[in-house]
């Protein structure tokens, strides 16, 4: 059955392409497996709530724009005959039937891991001017009296301090919410809001099921704005703008999301297993109910029978404020692949740990691939059990970092990717791999002793043990590896002789026999783990690690990439030393395991990786170079690294 939706049709019709309906929700209370619902352009105001999903990946409903039509989901609603009260600030009472049982204003943003603001509380609604979100004042007073306010002051560089941005003209707004109406004051500056699309968040999603389990579910061509989201810790439920809510097998394409409050896509968890106990009770630390969340999780069926295995492809994300995909186990199997992600974190009216243009913990065998991701604060955040994730051909730049892999096991295989930002990783993991990459700026490398974190039996989600993060356990290979920036804090490094510390296989292995069986834990956590380094590129600040043999040393590596008419363009200029170089092949043999998990670095199906394909799934000949391309030429050369 195919249903039609258009913004001139009438839920009391039969939902037929001659008689439409009005709302998407009516459709959605009727679209069972094999449907299609097709949507009309035009602006729906509501909050589409599927009931059913479908029996398999070949038998799913489908909801999916008419063909050369451009639908929009809003979370918003059109507010007018607003009142000035004085200069540029204008009001507006708005009657509480309007938010139903969810007020956005009158809702405080916080949970586990949100840091700021600590002196006044942020809310999760927002007012929108001609489709830009303004921010919230502390006070009414300060509503009145500011012309200016610093934007970003929670901004987060180096994960040691907050910088503040230059100053700039802000637009802002106050609530008072009262039991019958709640008043909206906002400085609206020269604008006159009587003169402009003026709207204000209603509801919390766009499209996502109040219950789970609704699996087997595709939503493609929408654009989806202005939800008001919570903040989504790995500890809480984690509502996005659109999402599966703990489901199996969505697949979401050729979608526009934009201003989202928190999070556009979430693949996370849902509230049975936690929801903010550490914020709310302070009994344990969050990371405790954490690690019970996993295990509460486990216990309700978590596993690639029932969760997971998405799809996300092909969307446009951008203006959030805390994430572009998010996810706690919920997204475990799944593929995101060519999204275009930036603009998160960056309107930082508030700041927390669990931000970033993908924030996933537990990605098991999920696979990260030729995603597009800049100005974001943090690119793609690893955090807890990736245990067989591949990040694989996507570009990083103008990012404040580019990469997190955090209290992780491996294997994390991270390989042929652009990372072009000044600060590339945060690496406090073990059991990774970084192969064929182009690596521009400098890493924080580090061990965690404090937080012992599952692993898993391969491919599963099934616990096979805890343990903490001794660093290490890392291969590096065939990477051209940048040091232009020089190293702004003694606590970052570049790859190479930043590693010295760590010790080669031989090493290791000699160290633990002389400390004999009867020192058990101590030892391990004692002798730094091995690293395995070779066929990389240096130039700049970057040195070879110790034990590496035959590194390829260069004078002058220069990167730079732009946007020009829609495309971006990577120079990359190379001396001979790189083209001329005869690297060693890497493959799924060559890696090994990561001592913790020994699970091999392989394809999610249990095949190896194919190393031979470079950034653009050209073949690699015989002649081997360092970095993500299969050839290049001495001086310069430009690619046309994305194009929408």
């Amino acid at each position: 059955m195919i249903y039609y939706v258009s913004v001139n049709g009438n839920d009391r019709n039969e939902g037929s392409r001659e008689a439409p309906f009005r709302t998407i929700n009516r459709a959605a209370k009727i679209a069972a497996a094999g449907d299609t619902v097709r949507v009309h352009g035009g602006v729906y105001r509501e909050w589409v709530d599927p009931q059913n999903g479908g029996y398999n990946a070949q038998n799913r409903v489908v909801y999916e724009a008419v063909a050369g039509e451009h639908p929009i989901i809003k979370g918003s609603e059109v507010v007018t005959d607003w009142e000035r009260v004085e200069g540029s600030v204008w009001k507006k009472a708005v009657p509480n039937s309007v938010f139903g049982d969810f007020n956005p204003f009158a809702e405080e943003l916080k949970g586990d891991w949100m840091v700021m603001p600590t002196d006044y509380a942020v809310h999760l609604g927002d007012v929108y001017l001609n489709g830009v979100s303004l921010y919230e004042a502390k006070s009414l007073s300060e509503l009145k009296a500011a012309e200016k306010r610093l934007e970003g002051q929670y901004r987060h560089r180096f994960k040691a301090e907050y910088i503040l941005h230059p100053e700039q003209t802000v637009y802002q707004w106050y609530a008072e919410v009262g039991e019958d109406e709640t008043v909206l004051y906002c400085n609206f500056q020269e604008v006159d809001p009587n003169h402009a699309l003026t709207e204000i968040s209603v509801r919390r999603s766009c499209f996502y099921p109040c219950q789970v389990g609704v699996n087997y579910i595709t939503v493609r061509g929408f654009e989806m704005a202005h939800a008001a989201t919570p903040f989504s810790p790995p500890t809480a439920d984690q509502p996005g703008m659109l999402g599966p809510h703990w489901s199996k097998g969505w697949i979401i394409e050729n979608n526009h999301l934009h201003d989202a409050k928190c999070s556009a896509i979430s693949l996370g968890k849902e509230i049975s297993t936690g929801h903010n106990f550490h914020t709310r009770f302070l009994r344990k630390p969050g990371y405790q109910y954490q690690m019970e969340a996993v295990f509460l999780a486990l216990q309700a069926g978590w596993s690639k029978e029932k969760i997971g295995s998405h799809i996300v492809r092909n969307n446009i994300i951008h203006d959030c404020g805390q994430n572009g995909i998010v996810g706690h186990m919920g997204a475990a199997f799944s593929r995101i692949e060519h999204n275009h992600i930036y603009n998160i974190t960056k309107k930082q009216e508030f700041f927390g740990e669990e931000i970033g243009g993908i924030k996933l913990h537990a990605a098991v065998d999920v696979v990260i691939e030729n995603n597009h991701f800049h100005h974001c604060c943090l690119g793609t955040w690893l955090d807890w059990q990736a245990q067989g994730t591949r990040v694989t051909k996507n570009i990083y730049h103008h990012n404040d970092r580019d990469l997190f892999i955090e209290v992780t096991h491996g294997p994390c295989l991270v390989d042929n990717n652009l990372f072009l930002s000044e600060y590339t990783l945060d690496d406090a993991a073990q059991g990774s791999a970084f192969v064929h990459n182009l690596i521009g700026g400098y890493i924080k490398h580090y061990m965690v002793l404090d937080r012992a974190t599952p692993y898993h039996f391969p491919h599963s989600t099934a616990v096979a043990g805890t343990t903490v993060v001794c660093g290490g356990d890392d291969r590096i290979y065939n990477n051209i590896i940048l040091g232009d920036y020089g190293l702004p804090s003694e606590k970052l490094m570049y790859w190479g002789s930043g590693m010295d510390g760590y010790t080669t296989k031989e090493e290791y292995v000699t160290r633990i026999r002389e400390q004999g069986t009867h020192k058990d834990i101590g030892k391990f956590l004692s002798t730094p783990q091995p690293v395995w380094f070779g066929g990389n590129a240096y130039t700049g600040f970057a040195k070879p690690q110790r034990a590496e043999e035959d590194p390829i040393l260069c004078t002058d590596i220069r990167h730079e990439i732009a946007e020009r008419d829609g495309k971006w363009i990577l120079h990359l200029a190379v001396p001979p030393a790189v083209v001329n170089a005869s690297c060693e092949a890497v493959s799924t043999e060559r890696l090994g395991s990561p001592r913790i998990t020994e699970e091999p670095f392989e394809n999610p199906d249990g095949t190896p990786v194919d190393f031979s394909k470079d950034f653009f799934c050209r073949t690699r000949k015989e002649n081997i170079i360092p970095g993500p391309f299969a050839s290049l030429c001495a001086g310069d050369n430009t690619f046309v690294v994305w194009e929408d």
